[in-house]
């Protein structure tokens, strides 16, 4: 088998996986970027490096038979359609700068427009509401768009047209932006009406696997959202079927045998777009928590933590049967509670409590605002007894227990993490007629539900969430 390569685009790094010849699969390059505050609640990054790095770990992978681009989903920019530059930041998914935007919206009674034919919540995280930001605040935008000029989309669009110069997104990062129809899979008039996006100004919407154009190394035939990305790694085919993955944010994806209904105005489960192979796409519920590997990234820069290695093991019991309740909401909350004006709320310490307590109370707030994503999920889709989980908090073993006794699941990983540059390349593989099977060496770990009083903890929890909101 000619080589395979997957370039996996997240929110905190880039890397290059390479499947060969004789069927080794490794990660050949990694590289951080920067991540930039300019003001309180916005995160941005520089399109520019995302870029450089992505050529950087193309050259790393070597000439390729195909070539799968994974992208952050809802993060987005605006560039010139004649040379490409960029003309606004890449703000990334969990900027919040366009809330007040949002809300005059909901005030205006748009809501449940948004929600019937894009299927989606209104919400910050989403794309639509950063285009209208960009247009109404950065000149370079606006004279772009008098010109004919102007360019919008999510990152893959960027990249694919300064890589490729091919101008195109998928189906699954389209469903993210609150602009594409759910139900037809194309742009919808009377969202971008709705938002004030311009429809000429985004790209055409193309199937997961298809072609998007060549590179130096070799050709681009898949390109998709990173966390459906990590359901295919995961060989997540037939309804119901869920993964978890623990990154900058979690994001819990599973399966659906139909179109997922949209969620009610005050709340849940997202639908959306697994990946569009052939005659008809496959659909996904979708729930996440806004800060995960951020809220420990801010534990080490604060000095709670001196690396991540302190957060495999305590001690003592956990935090929240001693009273000590941490609600990591950093961003605010997503789903099922899309509360943005949510912050974090550390509750019950005592003269005794220590750094210790506190890493184990951010770990245990994680896993029960996961668990409330579960109880949305068992509502809409049966699932099974097993969560397959991947990401960063999956070596932590204390948290994969902690999540198994909460959730009363038992919590599968493998040692192959890498899930998300997986199933770009097995998607990228099906673009030439390749099939590539899943790690024969991965050993799946499993941790068993001990008995616990998950519903004591669930209930603890969601009384110091309930104290969260609205403070914003």
């Amino acid at each position: 088998m000619a080589n395979i390569v997957a370039i996996d685009q997240g929110t905190t790094s880039t890397r290059s996986l390479v499947v060969g010849e004789d069927g080794a699969i490794a990660i050949v390059k990694a590289i951080r970027h920067g991540q930039h505050h300019p003001n309180p609640g916005w995160v941005e990054h520089d399109p520019e490096e995302l870029l450089a790095n992505i050529r950087i770990c193309l050259e790393a992978a070597g000439p390729a038979a195909a070539i799968g681009l994974s992208n952050q989903g809802e993060s987005c920019l605006a560039w010139d359609a004649t040379t490409g530059k960029p003309l606004s930041p890449v703000i990334v998914w969990q900027d919040g700068r366009t809330a007040d935007m949002v809300e005059g919206l909901r005030t205006d009674g748009k809501a449940a427009t948004v929600l019937e034919r894009a299927g989606l919540p209104l919400d910050p995280y989403f794309s639509a509401t950063k285009f209208r930001w960009m247009l109404d605040n950065l000149p370079e935008v606006a004279k772009a768009r008098a010109a004919g000029r102007l360019r919008l989309g999510t990152t893959d669009a960027f990249f694919l047209q300064r890589l490729t110069g091919e101008f195109a997104t998928d189906a699954t990062t389209a469903s993210r932006t609150s602009l594409m129809n759910l139900a037809t899979g194309a742009w919808d008039e009377e969202l971008c009406a709705l938002f004030g996006v311009p429809l000429d100004s985004l790209p055409p919407i193309r199937q997961t696997v298809a072609a998007f154009g060549r590179t130096q190394t070799g050709p681009i035939t898949a390109s998709l959202v990173d966390q459906q990305a990590a359901l295919y790694g995961h060989r997540c085919r037939r309804a119901g079927d869920l993964k978890i993955t623990f990154g900058t944010g979690a994001f819990c994806l599973a399966v659906t045998s139909t179109i997922p209904k949209a969620p009610s105005l005050t709340g849940g489960l997202l639908p959306t777009v697994a990946w569009h192979i052939g005659d008809r796409p496959t659909y996904a519920l979708d729930g996440g928590v806004y800060d995960v590997g951020s809220s420990i990234e801010w534990a080490i820069k604060t000095g709670i933590a001196s690396g991540v290695d302190d957060f495999h093991q305590f001690r003592q019991p956990p935090a929240i049967e001693r009273g000590l309740v941490f609600v990591p909401a950093f961003s605010g909350l997503a789903c099922p509670h899309w509360d943005r004006t949510a912050a974090p709320v550390i509750i019950g310490l005592t003269p005794a409590s220590d750094f210790a307590d506190l890493r184990q109370a951010l770990l245990e707030g994680i896993a029960l605002l996961t668990c409330d994503i579960l109880a949305a999920m068992e509502a809409e889709v049966q699932t099974g007894d097993v969560i397959a989980i991947d990401g960063g908090l999956s070596r932590s073993p204390y948290f994969c227990q902690f999540l198994a006794d909460s959730a009363g699941k038992a919590v599968a990983l493998s040692d192959f993490d890498e899930t998300t540059a997986l199933g770009t390349a097995q998607l990228a593989a099906l673009g030439i007629g390749l099939e590539i099977p899943a790690v024969a060496a991965a050993k799946r770990k499993l941790y068993e539900p001990k008995n616990a009083p998950r519903q004591q903890w669930r209930a603890r929890f969601r009384s110091a969430v309930g104290r969260t909101t609205g403070w914003r």
